[in-house]
């Protein structure tokens, strides 16, 4: 048999074998541009102390992916966007009145001990901005929880503070938030626009949908977990949301209050630490709207969605166990018994 010249040899390798031009890179980077007009935002309702508060946690991520990857001999990896998304996302998670040792001290965990103890991007079983952000109000609860009121001057340092609009909900009900705002249609536009107290990055409801949809556009998010998240998040609401009575509570309030937007489309859709299977998505999805809606409602605290994304991560691997999909041509065992019997 002639011998085949090596440029026309056939090699056959193992799949997958559909190429793309994505890469985790340009996700990561992309990501980072869909959040930019809620930074923006938030930068332009809480000042210069929110540029500052992002800022930090943005230089200390990276500053601390660098210097361990560095110390352990292994390739920096900066350059992916992944400790910029982490910096970035923790920054909108703060208030924007956090003292600059705190910034730097939640990149530090959401980086190094989330991320890189567990072996680096795609390891990691938690999200890290959100660990990052649950070890700062664990232990300095009083300065993560002052919350200064938007005046969008950007030429102040000082702010006076105020109660979150989920903080007035949950501490005199309904009528109070709606006497703050002045009437209901005012409360829902400036929950829309973003001038309310929150967290930097969580309080404009508009800038984070134009940043969602950017993602829904290129594909790097689908329905699945948004939409569950926010439509169980609404029911109970509905129906669990008025004190003293069944089905008379505001969803709208829920949904563009706090981090439901940010929580819902830029956190619980992390790509490592959510199921990959659809149908699995669907149940992560509703697991977070249900423990943010019990947390809110009956919990301690205002807000839930934090606690209840982390929750949520702990299950995603036995989600994906659960809802395995299965394997093309592959017989179940019983009846590949039968069939050799």
């Amino acid at each position: 048999m002639a011998e085949i010249k090596k440029e026309h040899e056939l090699i056959v390798t193992v799949s997958p074998h559909i190429k793309s031009e994505e890469s985790t890179s340009r996700i990561m980077w992309s990501v980072n541009i869909a959040l930019l007009p809620a930074a923006v935002m938030g930068a332009y309702f809480f000042g210069p102390r929110a540029v500052l508060a992002i800022a930090l946690c943005i230089i200390s991520a990276l500053l601390s992916e660098y210097i361990y990857q560095k110390a352990l001999n292994k390739k920096v990896s900066i350059n992916d966007g992944s400790a910029f998304l982490t910096g970035l996302l923790l920054g909108m998670n703060l208030p924007a009145s956090v003292p600059f040792y705190i910034p730097i001290v939640g990149s530090f965990v959401a980086v190094i001990i989330t991320k890189q103890l567990f072996g680096g991007l795609g390891y990691n079983v938690f999200n890290p901005a959100l660990i990052g952000r649950a070890f700062l109000l664990i232990s300095f609860p009083k300065l993560m929880t002052i919350w200064t009121k938007p005046e969008a001057a950007f030429v102040q340092f000082d702010a006076k503070t105020t109660a979150t609009p989920l903080g007035i909900l949950k501490e005199e009900g309904l009528s109070k938030l709606i006497e703050v705002f002045g009437d209901k249609m005012n409360l829902y536009m400036e929950l829309l626009k973003g001038h309310r107290a929150g967290s930097i990055g969580e309080t404009s409801a508009i800038a984070l949908i134009i940043g969602a949809a950017f993602l829904f556009y290129r594909g790097y998010i689908t329905w699945h977990i948004p939409v569950s998240f926010l439509a169980t998040a609404a029911v109970m609401a509905w129906i669990f949301g008025a004190k003293g009575t069944l089905f008379a509570g505001d969803p709208v309030i829920h949904l563009l209050s706090g981090g439901m937007l940010l929580g819902a489309f830029f956190m619980a859709t992390d790509y490592v630490t959510c199921p990959s299977v659809k149908k699995g998505q669907i149940l992560f999805g509703i697991g977070c709207g249900f423990l943010t809606m019990l947390i809110r409602l009956k919990g301690g605290f205002p807000e839930g969605v934090m606690f209840a994304i982390l929750i949520m991560n702990c299950f995603a691997p036995l989600i994906d166990r659960g809802f395995k999909s299965k394997v093309f041509g592959a017989l179940k065992e019983t009846k590949a018994k039968e069939i050799k019997k």
